[in-house]
Order: C-alpha cells, then structure tokens, then sequence
C-alpha cells in the first residue's frame, strides 16, 4: 500500500479561542472484544449508550460553535445521547484496517507471523477494503482541524468519532508524528480538550470519563 507524506502547517491565531472537544464513541461489542472496528457499523452496547448519556454534565460545560461527528451510528448515537447535534463528517470515520477489520490483535500477530505488531507501527492489508496508512488517516485528520479552524475562532469545536481516529488527529494537532498517536490512550465514551498555548497546541485533559 502507498503511503504518503503528511504535511501540516498550522499557527496559532487560527485556533486563538476555542477548544477543541475530541469524544469518542461510547462502548460497542466488539470494543469490547478487542476486534479492530473501523468500517464496519456497529451500535453501542446498553452500557455504551449510559456511558454517552453520562456524558451530558462535561459537554454542557463548553459552548460550541460546531459539532462535528462521524456518520457511522455509533459516533451518532453518542453524540445525540450527549446531548449534541452534529453535523456529519466522512474524514471523522475510523482508520480503514483492510484486511485487519474485524481481529483482534492476537490475531493479527498469528495470522502476520510478527509478533510485534501494532497498527500504529506497521500498519494494515488490504482485504474487502483497500485499508489505509496511518499517514492517510493523518491527512484526514488535518482536513478536519483546517475545516474547524473558522467556527474555533467564534468558539469551541466538538468531534465525536472514534478512538485511533481522535488520537491521530490529536498527534496532527500537536504537530507531532502520527504515531505518536501510540502514547495516547483513549477509552470508550472519553472526552479529551485541546487548546493553543502560546507554544503551539497542547492537551488541556485527556482520557477524561464521566
């Protein structure tokens, strides 16, 4: 599979005033599981969507501008169970795993014959989808923030997505590598802020649970 050099240029007036609000999906099966979900569309478990709902005392703290979530119904669901109504995104679906989608990651190390594998680091295989690299997902990470930059200027952004996604497009914010995405764990139904510092993009709370 190609893979693409991601370039991201951002400065800090484009982003002066607002948050920005990364939530990922509450919990599903195969989360639970462990299986690699990226295409697929899965709907959250009960306690998934009681995890979206508990949601609602964190969100009303911040005043958005725009609410962005993925069209798949898990990121939708837990966006209308938070209280939000988001408008639709295709870059916000989750990484494209090819031929991954589906396993866990026992699996795929068996089935690889490399015992070390991690998507962040060595990627996936086509299957039923072509997959994607992580420096594409990077790019569609970068298309968001760029498309947000306007109403963060008026505001706070909201994205409700998915968990490799939102931790990607976290790395892109930062301006670091997209694998740095590997360090920066993300639980079902959590809430992470962002924000410009004077030196750039910074985490202001990560991981954060209801």
């Amino acid at each position: 599979m190609a893979r693409h050099a991601t370039v991201i240029r951002m400065t800090s007036h484009e982003y002066a005033s607002g948050a920005l609000v990364l939530i990922r999906h509450g919990e599903t099966e195969w989360a639970v599981a462990g299986r690699h979900t990226g295409r697929t569309d899965v709907p959250l478990t009960a306690r998934g969507e009681d995890g979206a709902r508990a949601l609602r005392p964190l969100v009303a703290a911040f005043r958005p501008s725009l609410v962005l979530a993925s069209p798949l119904q898990r990121a939708r669901r837990t966006a209308e169970l938070a209280g939000l109504t988001p408008n639709l995104d295709d870059d916000l679906v989750e990484w494209d795993y090819g031929g991954y989608e589906g396993l866990t990651s026992a699996e795929i190390r068996e089935r690889s014959g490399d015992p070390d594998w991690t998507v962040m680091q060595d990627g996936v295989v086509p299957g039923k989808t072509p997959g994607e690299s992580i420096e594409e997902v990077a790019a569609r990470a970068a298309r968001v923030i760029a498309r947000v930059a306007p109403a963060l200027a008026d505001g706070d952004v909201i994205l409700v997505a998915h968990g490799h996604l939102l931790r990607i497009l976290a790395a892109t914010y930062l301006r670091a590598e997209p694998r740095f995405a590997g360090q920066l764990l993300l639980g079902a139904g959590a809430l992470c802020v962002l924000r410009q510092d004077k030196d750039g993009g910074a985490i202001d709370t990560w991981n954060q649970r209801p």
